[in-house]
């Protein structure tokens, strides 16, 4: 990926300089970033043929979305989420590989509904995977997704091939509840308010016992001591103005994870793959080459 300068103007951690060079991407919106050469991209990808289906791991029930051939993406949504958050993008990344959009134990049309903990969503879809019948896959986790992916890298590593990062949360929000619920709602802007019944629907599916265990983990969960251990080639994607995860989230996981690569997509929030479909699946895509 080729890279340009960035001056950034966010708090940034300790020992990262103000001058970080970080991939840029053409964005319609203005944004006081450099852009990506030639134009914004607007390419256009085949029909593919999404199926949907339930499996038995265990006494649970995992719903997942799949297409294309190839080897295996799966695709982790974030808190409040289900698969369908990934509409924009299957078709997209199953160019040349078999993408999987899975529903987490609890959220979604995965059961049951009564119980959540990231510990358990980690061995989940492990064990899920095994069902499946693939030993290693790529993996691309958004917001708490992303962090999910993370513990997985750390507690089995030979399980992923490469790690894709999108707004993950893992590190601490230093934010109580309140100011929390309020940065999310300012970041839905970005994606607009015809996303609501769609972020209502995956709540209300999810329930309020699996909400509360994702979040009681989400806040006490902090994956700092465990980014040094991340093996997998990993490629962190961030929303230029995510409010609710911010950038400087991005760049200490860039610092922390050995080899990592960043890229920052101008103008886009919280929930980049859906409001970039376009420039995101580019840039997972160019990753996973």
């Amino acid at each position: 990926m080729t890279a340009y300068m960035l001056h950034c103007d966010i708090p940034l951690p300790n020992n990262l300089s103000r001058s970080a060079y970080l991939p840029m991407y053409k964005d319609t919106n203005p944004s006081p970033y450099p852009a990506f050469p030639g134009g914004p991209y607007r390419r256009r990808y085949p029909p593919a043929r999404v199926e949907s289906a339930r499996l038995r791991v265990g006494r649970a029930y995992m719903h997942y979305l799949a297409a294309g051939d190839g080897p295996p993406l799966v695709l982790i949504h974030g808190y409040s989420a289900s698969s369908n958050w990934w509409r924009n993008n299957i078709a997209g990344l199953a160019a040349g590989r078999r993408v999987y959009a899975l529903d987490l134990a609890g959220f979604g049309r995965s059961w049951p509904k009564h119980t959540f903990s990231l510990r358990s969503a980690v061995d989940g879809i492990v064990a899920w995977a095994d069902a499946m019948g693939f030993e290693k896959a790529d993996f691309c986790g958004h917001s708490m997704g992303g962090h999910i992916c993370i513990r997985l890298a750390e507690a089995y590593p030979a399980r992923v091939d490469r790690l894709v990062l999108t707004d993950a949360s893992g590190l601490p929000f230093n934010a109580r509840l309140p100011e929390l619920a309020w940065r999310g709602l300012r970041g839905s802007g970005h994606t607009g308010f015809r996303f609501a019944p769609t972020v209502v629907g995956s709540s209300l599916q999810a329930g309020p016992f699996v909400l509360y265990g994702a979040l009681r983990d989400l806040l006490a969960d902090d994956v700092e001591a465990a980014l040094g251990r991340v093996a997998a080639p990993t490629l962190i994607v961030w929303g230029e103005r995510d409010v609710l995860i911010p950038l400087a989230h991005g760049l200490r996981l860039h610092q922390a994870i050995p080899g990592s690569q960043l890229v920052v997509i101008p103008g886009a929030g919280h929930n980049v793959m859906l409001e970039r479909p376009a420039e995101y699946n580019r840039v997972v895509l160019d990753f996973l080459k």
